[in-house]
C-alpha cells in the first residue's frame, strides 16, 4: 500500500509528499460525536448513494470489518487519520485504487476528503479535491453559514474546511539547529509544523509535516499560493544548507551516511526511532549523490514499511508476551532484506 508513492514528484529531493485535506458535514445530520449507530449508517448510505457516479474506482471499507491491525496499517500508510481508525463502529472510507484519494466517513466530521500525492504538487492536488467535493454537493446538502463558511465539528476548520500540508525531509535545517527559528518564523504566518503523523505526533526522521493553521477568511486558492511560496522557501534554505554541510564537513557527512546504512544492513533489532533516523542520514546521502544504487523515493517506501503494522504484515510476525522486542526484531530483519534488494 505506497501506490500514490509510485508517480514521479516535484521536488521529491526534500518532498516527500502533498495532501489536501476538505471537511465537510451533512446538514441534516448531528457532528460525528453526538450521532448513535443509526445515524452513523445513514450518513454512510447517503453518501455512498452520493458516490454511485464513481463508486468503480474506489475501494469501500467499513471500519468494523476490520481488525485493528489491518486499521493501523492503513494510517501508517497516511491513508486514513488515526482519529477515524479509532471509530470502530461508525467509521469508514473509500480509497481510490490508485491510493491518490480517500473519502472518510464520520471522522470528526462527516466527510474528510484527502488527497495525497508524491512530491510537491498542491495546485493538483486542490484541483482534484475540489473535483470530489463537487461530486458529492450534487447530491449532499451541506451544512454552511453564510458569514462563517463550512461548518465543522472544530472550530479551525470553520470556513473553507481546507488543510494543506506538505510533508517535508528536512535533514539539513535540522542537524544545523535551524528548526526551532523556522517553525516560529511559520507560526506568526499562521502555519504549523507537525510530525509524521500529524497533530500530536513527533518528528521522526526529520520528516515535517507544514500547514495551514485556520480555514476561516482566505480563499482556497489564496491558502494554496501561500504555502506553496512558503514550502519553496524551505526547499531553497534546506538545499543550500545540504550543500555547506557538503563543503565544510563533507568527510564527516559521507561517514555519518555509510555508517547508518551498514547499521540499517546488518543491525538484528531495530527500533523505530533508532531506524527513522538511520533512514534519513540515508536519505540524505542518495538525495546528494554519495549513495548511487538506491533510489531516494526506495528510502521513503522503508520509512512506511517499518512502521509497526506494516512489518508485521510483510513478515507475519506473531505477537509474544514481549510485542515491543518482537516488533523490533522484525524491523531489523525487514531493514535487511529490503536494503539487500535494493542493493542488488
Amino acid at each position: 500500500m505506497t501506490k500514490w508513492l509510485d508517480s514521479q514528484g516535484i521536488d521529491e529531493d526534500v518532498v516527500v509528499s502533498t495532501r489536501i485535506r476538505l471537511a465537510r458535514n451533512i446538514e441534516k445530520y448531528k457532528f460525528p460525536n453526538l450521532i448513535d449507530m443509526e445515524e452513523a449508517d445513514k450518513i454512510t448510505e447517503d453518501i455512498l448513494n452520493a458516490l454511485m457516479e464513481v463508486e468503480e474506482k474506489y475501494l469501500f471499507y467499513r471500519n468494523r470489518d476490520l481488525d485493528q491491525f489491518e486499521r493501523n496499517s492503513f494510517v501508517e500508510k497516511h491513508l486514513i487519520s488515526p482519529n477515524l481508525s479509532e471509530k470502530v463502529d461508525y467509521g469508514s472510507f473509500f480509497l481510490r485504487k490508485d491510493e491518490k484519494s480517500t473519502i472518510m466517513i464520520n471522522e470528526e466530521d462527516h466527510i474528510r476528503i484527502q488527497v495525497l500525492l508524491a512530491g510537491l504538487d498542491l495546485e493538483e492536488g486542490w484541483k482534484v479535491c475540489s473535483a470530489i467535493d463537487d461530486e458529492l454537493e450534487k447530491s449532499i446538502k451541506f451544512a454552511f453559514h453564510e458569514r462563517f463558511g463550512y461548518l465543522t465539528a472544530c472550530p479551525t476548520n470553520v470556513g473553507t474546511g481546507l488543510r494543506a500540508s506538505v510533508m517535508l525531509h528536512l535533514p539539513a535545517l535540522s542537524v544545523s539547529g535551524q528548526m526551532n527559528n523556522i517553525m516560529e518564523g511559520l507560526r506568526k504566518m499562521g502555519l504549523t509544523v507537525r510530525g509524521l503523523y500529524g497533530e500530536g505526533s513527533k518528528a521522526l526522521g526529520n520528516l515535517y509535516q507544514i500547514s495551514n493553521q485556520t480555514s476561516i477568511g482566505e480563499k482556497e486558492e489564496d491558502v494554496i499560493k501561500k504555502i506553496n511560496k512558503i514550502i519553496l522557501q524551505i526547499i531553497a534554505r534546506e538545499r543550500n544548507t545540504r550543500e555547506h554541510i557538503l563543503e565544510k564537513k563533507g568527510i564527516q557527512a559521507e561517514d555519518k551516511v555509510f555508517r547508518s546504512l551498514g547499521i540499517l544492513n546488518y543491525s538484528r533489532v531495530m527500533s523505530m526511532v533508532e531506524a527513522m533516523s538511520h533512514l534519513s542520514n540515508v536519505k540524505f546521502g542518495t538525495d546528494m549523490g554519495l549513495i548511487d544504487k538506491i533510489e531516494s523515493k526506495e528510502i521513503v517506501k522503508l520509512m512506511l514499511d517499518i512502521q509497526p503494522a506494516s512489518i508485521q504484515k510483510y513478515q507475519k510476525g506473531e505477537k509474544d508476551s514481549d510485542h515491543m522486542i518482537q516488533t523490533d526484531v522484525l524491523r531489523g530483519q525487514t531493514l535487511r532484506e529490503k536494503l539487500k534488494i535494493l542493493e542488488g
